[in-house]
């Protein structure tokens, strides 16, 4: 259950309310509360409160002029705010960079009414435009270009698709057929969002760890009680009962900081670095320790750091 939007979210859409009212004349009830994703109760509370507003222009104390009869809302005498927010110089940067790592997702769409958008915000922004035109937008572990248009073909044709894919939590290859609901791209990285037959619940499938799909002739087909995952906070999301690992990779190893999700990562000197992630079964740590060899070791828990050393000495037994 969520709570209800606080004061300052109110303000915020209050002062969206107006210019928008008035950039059309005249718009319906209904369709101004799905614009603003609110109820047609919650758009009248706005309205009523509206009306209490008094503005000091163009006459002292002038109270703004609304109606909503017969379903269609018209306002007036709300000049003093009847001109759209604009943007802060940090707001205008952050959109454009995402508009243009928008523009980077896979898929054969058609982006020039993308570019458009970008070319329009940058004029407007100005020295925000320039700014953000300095970032260079990349994505790491970019999928090969066959898997980016292949997942963007079934998406686009609803269509199932049945993957391949490695768990590196598991450090397995696993089978199964999805039902793609969308692309998405969280911290550089492009993951398809799908209905996992599998599993039965929704997931995210990293592209670059696909290692091989076949789009099926059969519809996807996601169930209405699949929800959209809640990647604004990151996707890392360890649980109260997971292991803390601590790592120190030298710079061989380094590669591990970016292919698995870690917690912290902290530069150490000679291109070192000390990361801590969080997992519920070490087992595959122990595997990842053995792999790396002189490029990594276990720092903490000092129990696992101690198998992987006696594994490591079980090993090196067998040689001789």
């Amino acid at each position: 259950m969520t709570g209800r939007p606080g004061a300052s979210d109110r303000l915020q859409r209050l002062l969206a309310l107006v210019p928008y009212v008035i950039s059309r004349q005249a718009v319906g009830l209904a369709e101004t509360a799905a614009a603003f994703g609110v109820s047609e109760t919650e758009l009248v509370d706005d309205l009523n409160l509206l009306w209490c507003v008094e503005l000091r222009s163009p006459d002292p104390y002038c109270p703004i002029d609304l109606s909503y009869e017969g379903g269609e809302i018209t306002v007036s005498q709300a000049e003093s705010i009847g001109r759209p927010l604009r943007l802060g110089t940090d707001e205008a940067s952050a959109l454009l960079v995402a508009l243009r790592m928008l523009a980077e997702l896979p898929g054969p769409q058609d982006r020039s009414a993308l570019r458009t958008t970008i070319a329009k915000l940058e004029a407007a922004a100005g020295d925000a435009g320039m700014a953000s035109a300095q970032v260079a937008v990349h994505q790491d572990g970019r999928a090969p270009a066959d898997v980016q248009a292949q997942v963007a073909d079934a998406l686009r044709r609803r269509r199932r698709l049945h993957l391949s894919y490695y768990v590196p939590g598991r450090d397995e290859a696993t089978e199964r057929d999805v039902d793609p609901m969308r692309l998405v791209v969280v911290e550089g990285r492009a993951y398809l969002e799908a209905w996992c037959r599998r599993a039965e619940a929704v997931r995210l499938f990293r592209l670059d760890r696909v290692l091989a799909l076949t789009l099926l002739d059969v519809a996807a087909q996601v169930p209405d009680e699949a929800e959209h995952v809640d990647v604004d906070s990151g996707l890392f999301q360890p649980s109260a009962g997971d292991v803390r690992v601590d790592l120190e990779l030298a710079e061989a190893g380094r590669w591990v900081a970016e292919y698995y999700p870690c917690e912290r990562v902290s530069e150490l000197a000679d291109g070192r670095l000390r990361v801590t992630l969080r997992t519920p079964d070490t087992r595959w740590v122990r595997r990842l320790a053995l792999r790396l060899g002189e490029d990594g070791k276990v720092i903490a828990p000092p129990e696992l750091a101690e198998q992987v050393r006696a594994a490591a000495a079980a090993a090196l037994a067998l040689y001789s």
